[in-house]
């Protein structure tokens, strides 16, 4: 299948579906709806609070979901599937060196000109597949977040998976969100503890610009 870019797909294509729907016990944290992320602002092609994903991705999750509920917790997502208009926009802050809004939350000890260089920020997104998502932990008796050691999207080592500046207990949390993906058919990326892409994704090749609805 050939790339799909710069808004040239409007509707949802077959294939893909809502995780809440599919999978009732995830939590929905979109970030990128809403103004709580690294540049402040919402971002293009997020039209709704909700996440998609492949419908190959979607069956992985499921049974990863059902794995960690028997450790007494549910998924929080943050993102899936991402608009290819979303990364473009993502593209345009990072060459606007003068807006740093959220600078001091999200890349406190890095440089915006080098986010390029750095890898924080790139012109096509694995997420724009459709079989990439970021999530975390909760416990489902008291709704909290399980300690990763650093926020999500933040930009820096202590992001990496196995960074060692964080405690032992972080550690640990991490590398339970790690196995429980990894056991269930997702690979993990090496430079952000929440961010896993399907083994065998269907779409390899076509970055989609469907937007988030």
């Amino acid at each position: 299948m050939n790339s799909i870019l710069f808004g040239q797909e409007v509707n949802r294509p077959d294939g893909f579906k809502e995780i809440k729907k599919e999978i009732p016990s995830v939590i929905l944290e979109i970030r990128y709806f809403g103004s709580h992320n690294f540049i402040g602002k919402p971002i293009d092609g997020y039209q709704k609070s909700t996440a998609i994903l492949s419908d190959q991705a979607i069956v992985a999750l499921k049974k990863a979901a059902a794995d960690i509920a028997s450790k007494g917790m549910v998924f929080k997502i943050f993102d899936g599937y991402r608009p290819q208009r979303a990364v473009n926009h993502f593209v345009r802050w990072a060459k606007d060196e003068k807006d740093t809004l959220m600078k001091s939350e999200f890349y406190p000890d890095v440089a915006k000109k080098d986010l390029f260089e750095l890898d924080y920020i790139a012109s096509k997104s694995g997420h724009t597949r459709g079989s990439t998502l970021d999530l975390t932990l909760v416990y489902r008796t008291t709704g909290k977040e399980v300690d990763m050691g650093s926020p999500y999207d933040f930009f820096g080592k202590i992001s990496w998976p196995f960074d060692t500046s964080i405690t032992k207990k972080q550690q640990e949390n991490r590398m339970l969100l790690r196995e429980v993906m990894l056991q269930n058919g997702f690979k993990p990326y090496q430079c952000e503890w929440w961010h896993f892409t399907l083994n065998n994704e269907p779409y390899p090749d076509t970055y989609f610009d469907f937007p988030v609805e």
